[in-house]
């Protein structure tokens, strides 16, 4: 795997590379108990959503890509334990612009999202 972007993020809170090729990725994330949001074991949906935005970082795959706008919508509750996982797929490239898809499923689908993604030309810290 060639990885080029976000070199430093944590596997044990956002997910980790499974599969990576030009405009698509996919990524897993095991779901902890210091995810869930209350004692009946619901994970917190912002993980879902983290998972999400790092498939579609990965499927651009470049060391400046943003994120500037998302759609997404939450299909199913996960439960702690439960292992995600993120296909996210580059539909339209436009300039500095990038369109990505993204479902996260279970054992059934749990989000879908459209991510605006943007290339810049250095690190978002430095503009």
């Amino acid at each position: 795997m060639d990885l080029k972007t976000h070199p430093s993020i944590s596997a044990q809170w956002v997910g980790e590379p499974v599969e990576l090729a030009p405009r698509r990725a996919v990524a897993r994330l095991q779901t902890r108990q210091e995810m869930c949001a209350d004692g009946r074991g619901l994970v917190h949906g912002g993980f879902a959503f983290g998972l999400a935005d790092y498939a579609a970082m990965l499927a651009v795959n470049d060391p400046h890509v943003v994120l500037g706008a998302a759609e997404v919508k939450f299909l199913a509750p996960v439960r702690c334990g439960e292992t995600l996982t993120a296909r996210a797929q580059v539909e339209e490239k436009n300039g500095k612009k990038r369109l990505v898809t993204c479902s996260v499923t279970s054992d059934r689908e749990v989000f879908v999202g459209t991510f605006t993604c943007f290339v810049l030309p250095g690190h978002v810290l430095d503009q």
